[in-house]
């Protein structure tokens, strides 16, 4: 579910950067919606302000199952959204959308407790921005601190980089991880302004 207004798209097809959002662009707590609790990652916003620079979209891809949990609703995680703007305006930058999943597969009893194609490892929120927004995914890259993070970019085409901040360390312990980077799949940096550096080395 995305939570901008619709843009016409340009005809030369868009790069982007992908972002998870806890643990990836803010200090990781469990459902997060309280804006004092609110913090970036260091670094973060002068990454997010590197990236639309060099031309990149900046795309926050959120699994938000605190909607279905009932802990929270949407109007509340766009509150919070809003307020992480206000933050990056102080940095003179902004994020271009976000695309938020509310639903969790068994938590809940309501309406958003479901089985669907949007909740990351699946790539629905990615590809539903690429439409939107005339994204190229395989000049795009997905940035996140866990494996359904990683899983989502992989699906929908994108180049997956792993920060360690967040769950990372966790993640880069996982057999699927292992997997991935043995293959060279994906990459490992220290947070997002490590992973910023890495992919506009890359041009």
């Amino acid at each position: 579910m995305r939570q901008t207004p619709d843009k016409t798209p340009d005809r030369a097809p868009n790069r982007a950067v992908f972002l998870d959002r806890d643990g990836t662009v803010n200090v990781e707590k469990d459902y997060l919606i309280d804006p004092r609790e609110f913090a970036f990652i260091p670094g973060v916003p002068a990454a997010i302000a590197q990236l639309k620079r060099a031309g990149y979209l900046v795309v926050i891809a959120t699994n938000q199952s605190g909607i279905a949990r009932g802990y929270f609703t949407h109007s509340q995680v766009a509150h919070l959204h809003q307020y992480l703007q206000t933050e990056l305006k102080k940095y003179h930058t902004a994020v271009d959308a976000f695309y938020l999943c509310p639903h969790h597969p068994t938590a809940g009893s309501g309406e958003f407790t479901c089985t669907c194609a949007c909740r990351k490892g699946e790539p629905g929120m990615l590809l539903q921005a690429a439409a939107e927004l005339n994204i190229d995914l395989s000049r795009s890259y997905m940035v996140g601190d866990k494996g359904a993070d990683l899983q989502a970019g992989i699906s929908a085409g994108c180049h997956p980089v792993l920060v360690r901040t967040g769950y990372g360390e966790q993640t880069l312990k996982q057999a699927q991880t292992t997997a991935w980077l043995e293959r060279g799949v994906i990459d490992v940096c220290a947070d997002l302004a490590a992973a910023a550096r890495l992919i506009l080395a890359r041009g």
